[in-house]
């Protein structure tokens, strides 16, 4: 028997309780990965709460989570022998838990300096934001505006807009979160939770708006990004604000000639894309170009402290689970 958190019931963070299931074994194509850290989202949080249905048909109990780093311990028929033992992050459903089983296709290696607290950080945030970066093209010198600055896929975000050469502006909520964004590199930092933040941005940049926006925000705080947008610019938005996405006017963007980029509305990515960018990430870690800023690790058992802090907005960076 393993330690699994498990979903009794859709709910609060309280539904989420660690107990006792069957060992996982591995079928054909598949591994079994011994882990030592699980990612956790916020999409996690409102899938726990029963949204989502009709995008993800979960029904009660589930272990939740999609995947996470450890080890190799055991492979499944028609599996390379030589998985065993080796180091991995994977996406894999059920990753709240001591041991999950994973599809041989999903495997990334862990680069050698890359623990698994770090691997399993970007394992989808890593993934996320160099989608977006390929989706939005950023270019030498434009000025480029993330909101949700501070969270797992943001703060990378501001780090790959950087070394790409671009001027980062930074929205948050609160000194902590917008401190942590002038270290990894934002020029300007703006406190989205203030009135009429977005017209801050403008000013900072000269009044016109920014080059590029991407929104992490999602509701009414996404239309607030829309807003620092240039005439002309790009909006690229993948985030939701307890599950209502931004709402762009399409009037109103072919007016201001404003590309709106819905990355939630595009559909999962494809498989061996995912894969490609998981591994970049983590090369990129590896060479520390970007550093995961990891909030905090909690034991299994405290899988509900980590999902009532997401839903306060309280986390700095990544909350991740140390089965």
């Amino acid at each position: 028997m393993v330690r699994a958190v498990r979903v009794r019931e859709f709910g609060g963070p309280e539904v989420l309780v660690a107990e006792e299931v069957a060992d996982p074994v591995a079928g054909p194509g598949q591994v079994v990965v011994g882990m030592a850290a699980a990612d956790v989202i916020y999409l996690d949080t409102l899938l726990r709460g029963g949204w989502g249905g009709d995008y993800f048909p979960l029904e009660p109990p589930y272990v939740p989570g999609g995947g996470g780093a450890g080890r190799v311990l055991s492979v499944g028929e028609g599996v390379d022998r030589g998985w065993l033992g080796r180091r991995v992050v994977a996406r894999a459903s059920g990753g709240y838990a001591e041991r999950v089983v994973a599809d041989a296709r999903d495997l990334v290696a862990m680069p050698v300096g890359v623990g698994p607290v770090e691997a399993a950080a970007v394992l989808h945030d890593g993934v996320t934001a160099l989608s977006l970066v390929r989706k939005a093209g950023i270019r030498n010198g434009e000025w480029v505006l993330v909101a949700a600055a501070a969270g797992g896929a943001g703060s990378l975000l501001v780090q790959l807009a950087r070394d790409a050469g671009a001027r980062v502006v930074a929205a948050a909520r609160g000194e902590r979160k917008l401190a942590l964004a002038r270290e990894l590199g934002a020029q300007v930092a703006v406190d989205y939770s203030e009135q009429g933040w977005q017209h801050r941005v403008r000013e900072a940049v000269g009044g016109a708006g920014v080059d590029l926006a991407f929104d992490g925000a999602g509701g009414a705080l996404g239309e607030a990004v829309f807003e620092a947008v240039a005439d002309g610019g790009r909006f690229v938005t993948y985030g939701t604000s307890n599950g209502r996405l931004t709402d762009i006017d399409a009037a109103t963007a072919r007016r201001r000639r404003v590309t709106v980029t819905n990355a939630l509305e595009d559909g999962p990515l494809d498989r061996a894309l995912v894969t490609e960018l998981l591994a970049e990430a983590l090369e990129l870690v590896a060479r520390e170009r970007i550093r995961p800023v990891i909030g905090a690790t909690y034991p299994l058992e405290r899988a509900g402290d980590a999902h009532a802090a997401l839903a306060a907005r309280t986390t700095v960076g990544k909350s991740l689970l140390t089965p």
